[in-house]
Formats: structure tokens, C-alpha cells, sequence
């Protein structure tokens, strides 16, 4: 009887397998790296091959541990945006084109200057970014023409690997969402944007839910992974929809905040409603009826590694964190900025930068520290009071990453939120959200939220002061004036250097 279930994560980094049971205990885990080309300024592409050997090895490592029998389904998930072209045989025409390009500016432009903002955001639930799918189609209708011409399918990572799984080409909506070419509250393909940008539909895979089986393993990937021939294969979604599958942000509520390299807050709704003023993105959820809301800062935890790099390179994270503990809530008065690559929301602004407010002879590296983790956090707020201005209260929200690996810093974000923050059993992100899609699919759970209640538990909560939230809440306010004062300084600077 089978008993398990696969994740496969197709990151920018690795592609990585992993097992778990209905219970949701990881059973075997592995993955393999991917190589990431840069060969222009702005551009960040990979050979789609690449994942799948990738893929394909992570696959044989894991069944070395449990009988290929035994797995019930497989869930995808991956990278999202990334533009995938392949000709009439299914042959890769180029590099993959990665969601951190930002060539297609230009085309970006193009296309809402077209249609018109207003009516775009409508659409596709966000604004129109370099980092999504379309804009890149038109990049290289402009730019490699002999390529344009033979293209004959369009996939997202992981969906090239379920291409090469199953020969299907197939999609879910949640991922789907990213190529910007679907009306969201449909939760379809527009033809209508599909007339903008010229696209044969007949391009584009066959869209389903994510935890709806859309595909087979065929006997050729049999031979090459170790899989059973015929093991079913969900949907899936895209790293950050499994992501919030994974944390178990799937009902009315609920929402996290996970704090990697970059910042993400999640909430899902049961209604198509995007932020007003396009601050936030909105995009189908991992189940039918569902979308959800997402806010990214670019520079979250990883803004506190360019400070370690850069300031206190022979120091450990410990002394870190010892330093930042020394300093009073506030850092007397030293106020980080926390845009060091740009931002995304609520200030989508590829020229906003890092500062640090207010030095004076009292501050020293410790301050720093503490001002820099309060920066993030504050920002992290920011993506909060977006998600609480459509109506998301959360009593009490998920937070993973960097920030739950150190206690001064959970606990300053705790009482920048101002509401008890929890941590969950599993560390496994996107490939354990896919795996949770795929015990719907194969019928262990009888729906996401019922498995997510099963598998997702709350190991550790944290609670805020009332009195350092309270002195948090004035400082925030402080914080929110930064980026409005500082923008026509960013954006001079950008000048200067030529951007």
C-alpha cells in the first residue's frame, strides 16, 4: 500500500526531493545544486536541463530509502517566473530566463502603457514587475527573433520538470499567477492579455489546482529516477504558495512572515481583492476558491549578513546576537533602512537604498546591529499593515527564517507586530508544502486545510510586552517616514552612478 508522498522544490539554488508520511514525518530528504549564469549585467539565467538532472538525481537518492511502490503522488513546486521556452519536439530553446532578471523593463512599460495600469493590475493582481513571466516572451520577441519563432510550448521551472516526468504540459494557477498572463479572479488565461502581447494560447500548458492530479510518471522518467511508472502527479504550486502550504496558511485569518534573504508575509483570502494601490501582489491560492495576498521586502535577513560580511567578518552570529541583546529597544534612536537591493512593497522602487538615521557619539557597532534587525522588522511590519488595510487581523502569525534562529531577534519582532509570533515543526519550506498537496491529491487528507491541521503544528510561541511594543510603535512610526524623505536622495544617488 502506498504510504508516502515526494515534494520536489525546483529552487534557484538546488533541486531537492523529499519524503514524508501522512503524519507528515519527513521519512528521506536530498538535493542537488544548480549553476546560475550571469552573462550581462541584469540578466540571472539556467540550463532547464540542469533541473532536471538535478531533479532526477535527488529522486533516485531518496528511493534508495523507500520503495518506489510506496509513493502515493508527487507535488511540484519551484522558482516562480521563470520563462521556460521549448520548440515542437519539447527541446529547450535557450536558457531559462530566472524570476531575478530584470532585462525587460522596457517591456514591462510596453505592455502597461497598453493596457493600461489600472486595468492590468485588475487582471493579474500585481504590477507588472521585470521579474514575471510575459514581459521576458516580449524581451526575446524584440531581441531573438530566430528564437521567437520556435517556440511552441512556455513553462515555469518546476513545470519543465514535470514536462520531463510525465511529458504533460500542465500548470497550477497559484504558480500560473506569476506569469502574468491570467485574469486571477477567473483564474483562466485572458485573452485578453494574450491579444496584447501577441501569444498563441496554444504556447501555454493546461491550467489546474494544486492538489488536483494533472499528470502521470512516464515510463521513460521511470527508468531514469526510480519511480513507479504511472505514480500520479498534483499541480503543485509555486515556491511561495507551497510555502504558506507548508507553514499552514491556509485558512481565513492566518498568516506568517518568513524572514530568508528576503522577506514575505502571506495571508489567503476567499475573495479576489487586490490592494488598492498595487502595493501588495495578489494571486490564486493553492485551492480552488482561494487567493493570496503577498508582500515582499528584498532585503530582509539578508541585510543583517551584508552587515556581519562587511563590519564584523570574523565574528559569529552568536557574538551577534550577544552585541544587539547589550543595546535598549530603539538603539537610542539609530533607525535602519532596510533597502540595500532595492524594494518591492510597499515602495516598489529598484533605487531605494540602505541607511542608517540618527548616529550620534553614543552609537557603536552593537547599536548597528540591533538598529539593523529593527530596520527588517520594521519592514516586515510594513507587509502587515498592507495585509491588515484588506481587512487581515491575525492574532497571531507564523514567523520562519533567519529571525527564529536568534532570540533577540524574534523577540524584537514580536513586539514590533505587537502580537504573539509561533515557529512550527518543520524547517522543509516549499518542498513540504508540495508534499502536503500531493497526500490531498492521492487522497490521504480530504482537503488542504484538514492535512495542514495533521501535519503543521506550533512548536514555540512568543509574546510581546505591552511596554516595548508600545515604545516599538512609536519608533515604527518614525520608520515609515524614512523611505518618503529619503526617496529623492536615492534616486539622485541612482543618477549619479549612472542607473
Amino acid at each position: 500500500m502506498a504510504r508516502y508522498v515526494i515534494g520536489i522544490d525546483v529552487s534557484t539554488t538546488a533541486s531537492k526531493a523529499l519524503v514524508i508520511d501522512a503524519d507528515g514525518t519527513v521519512i528521506a530528504s536530498k538535493s542537488h545544486p544548480h549553476e546560475l549564469s550571469t552573462p550581462r549585467p541584469l540578466w540571472s539565467e539556467q540550463d532547464p536541463e540542469n533541473w532536471w538532472q538535478a531533479s532526477a538525481a535527488s529522486l533516485r537518492d531518496v528511493l534508495q530509502q523507500v520503495p518506489a511502490e510506496e509513493i502515493a503522488a508527487i507535488g511540484l513546486t519551484g522558482q516562480m517566473h521563470g520563462l521556460t521556452t521549448l520548440d515542437k519536439d519539447g527541446q529547450s530553446l535557450r536558457p531559462a530566463i530566472l524570476w531575478n532578471d530584470q532585462r525587460s523593463g522596457k517591456q514591462c512599460e510596453e505592455i502597461t502603457a497598453k493596457i493600461g495600469a489600472k486595468r492590468l493590475y485588475q487582471l493579474i493582481g500585481s504590477i507588472l514587475l521585470p521579474g514575471f513571466t510575459a514581459p521576458k516572451v516580449l524581451w526575446i520577441k524584440q531581441n531573438e527573433p530566430e528564437i521567437y519563432r520556435k517556440i511552441a510550448h512556455i513553462l515555469l521551472p518546476k513545470d519543465y520538470v514535470r514536462y520531463r516526468l510525465s511529458g504533460a504540459f500542465a500548470a497550477d494557477v497559484a504558480d500560473a499567477s506569476g506569469l502574468a498572463l491570467m485574469d486571477i479572479g477567473k483564474r483562466t488565461w485572458s485573452d485578453e492579455l494574450l491579444e496584447a502581447y501577441g501569444i498563441p494560447r496554444e504556447w501555454l500548458p493546461e491550467l489546474c489546482e494544486s492538489p488536483d492530479i494533472c499528470a502521470y510518471v512516464s515510463e521513460e522518467a521511470a527508468a531514469i529516477t526510480g519511480l513507479k511508472a504511472g505514480t500520479p502527479i498534483v499541480g503543485g504550486a509555486g515556491d511561495q504558495p507551497a510555502a504558506m502550504v507548508g507553514m499552514g496558511i491556509v485558512e481565513m485569518g492566518k498568516a506568517s512572515l518568513a524572514i530568508g534573504t528576503s522577506g514575505v508575509a502571506h495571508a489567503i483570502s476567499d475573495r479576489y481583492a487586490p490592494e488598492p494601490d498595487g502595493r501588495l501582489h495578489t494571486f490564486c491560492g493553492p485551492m480552488a476558491g482561494t487567493w493570496f495576498h503577498m508582500g515582499v521586502m528584498l532585503s530582509a535577513a539578508g541585510g543583517l549578513r551584508w552587515l556581519h560580511d562587511a563590519l564584523t567578518p570574523d565574528e559569529g552570529y552568536d557574538e551577534i546576537n550577544r552585541q544587539a541583546e547589550s543595546v535598549p529597544p530603539g538603539s537610542l534612536g539609530l533607525v535602519f533602512a532596510p533597502y540595500l537591493t532595492g524594494e518591492r512593497n510597499p515602495h516598489p522602487d529598484p533605487y531605494a537604498r540602505g541607511a542608517f538615521v540618527g548616529f550620534t557619539l553614543r552609537h557603536g557597532l552593537p547599536h548597528m546591529i540591533r538598529a539593523t534587525m529593527e530596520g527588517i522588522s520594521f519592514g516586515m511590519r510594513d507587509q502587515f499593515e498592507l495585509l491588515r488595510g484588506l481587512g487581515v487581523n491575525p492574532v497571531e502569525a507564523v514567523v520562519t527564517g533567519g529571525a527564529t534562529n536568534s532570540a533577540v531577534w524574534l523577540k524584537l519582532t514580536t513586539d514590533i507586530m505587537g502580537i504573539p509570533l509561533y515557529t512550527i515543526n518543520t524547517n522543509e519550506g516549499s518542498a513540504f508544502g508540495a508534499a502536503i498537496l500531493a497526500a490531498v491529491g492521492a487522497g490521504m487528507h480530504a482537503s488542504v486545510p484538514e492535512a495542514c491541521r495533521q501535519m503543521v503544528r506550533k512548536v514555540d510561541t512568543t509574546e510581546p510586552d505591552p511596554a516595548t511594543a508600545a515604545e516599538y510603535e512609536k519608533l515604527y512610526a518614525i520608520f515609515r517616514d524614512l523611505y518618503p524623505a529619503l526617496k529623492e536622495t536615492y534616486h539622485a544617488l541612482a543618477h549619479f552612478e549612472g542607473l
